[in-house]
């Protein structure tokens, strides 16, 4: 469990935040949605130490004050997060199974047959096969999403942070992700939190949404209340298509 107490942040007089306090609960897909500029970017690289929080915000990982660490401390924290990039991130002149081992590497005591084993153990779990020695340019899209996921994994971290998984990716290779990203987040028990756009994603997996609004806090619920909520700026944010509007009107009138 992630608990965001009071966060504020400023980047000189400029304020982006503005007192968000949230919960993310292990086992469950927390989204944050909000309009481009909203803050919600802000918020989660205040989560992973990214940014330091304005005086009087706290931020605890399973009880734990993150903001109040040394970075030593820290350190041990970030070894249980994992990371889902926008852009996948990955490295263009390692292979697959290198990309997925940079982390063991740089944070475990393993010997090389142990970081392969873990290494092909998660490429496997995203369903990528025999293909541990193709480069990055040689994967698709779609693939390089699944292998960015099974380097995320590989620490076998408690807590998973995902910025925009479905950017660039076509509407049947994003609910293979969206799918695949509520899969693991149970299997494992993890905490994870995605930031997203895609209202497909919110449909599908969004055990926990929070909308951010001008940097703050202006909607919490599950995928279920965000349909019939009276909030005007979540539906206008979320019904800013007619499909989703007419959707809307369907599942209220039905």
């Amino acid at each position: 469990m992630i608990e965001v107490k009071n966060i504020s942040k400023s980047f000189g007089d400029t304020q982006i935040l503005f007192n968000v306090d949230a919960t993310f609960t292990e086992g469950q897909v927390n989204l944050i949605i909000g309009a481009s500029g909203s803050g919600k970017s802000v918020l989660t690289k205040c989560i992973v130490g990214l940014h330091e929080v304005d005086e009087g915000g706290a931020v605890l990982y399973d009880g734990r004050d993150f903001t109040a660490m040394d970075r030593k401390e820290r350190i041990e924290i970030r070894k249980e997060i994992g990371m889902l990039f926008q852009g996948s991130a990955l490295f263009d002149s390692l292979t697959v199974e290198e990309n997925v081992i940079f982390p063991l590497k740089m944070f475990t005591d393993m010997s090389v047959e142990e970081m392969r084993e873990r290494a092909n153990f998660c490429l496997n779990r995203v369903d990528i096969i025999n293909k541990n020695e193709l480069l990055p340019a040689e994967c698709s899209g779609g693939m390089q999403k699944r292998i960015a996921i099974a380097r995320a994994i590989a620490m076998n971290p408690k807590y998973l942070f995902c910025d925009e998984p479905n950017s660039g990716l076509d509407p049947k290779t994003s609910i293979l992700i969206d799918n695949l990203i509520k899969e693991i987040t149970y299997e494992y028990n993890m905490t994870t939190v995605v930031i997203t756009h895609d209202m497909n994603s919110v449909m599908e997996i969004g055990d926990h949404v929070i909308f951010i609004n001008q940097g703050r806090k202006w909607w919490e619920g599950d995928n279920k209340g965000i349909i019939r909520t009276d909030n005007n700026e979540v539906v206008e944010f979320v019904y800013a298509s007619s499909f989703m509007k007419n959707l809307r009107e369907k599942l209220i009138s039905g």
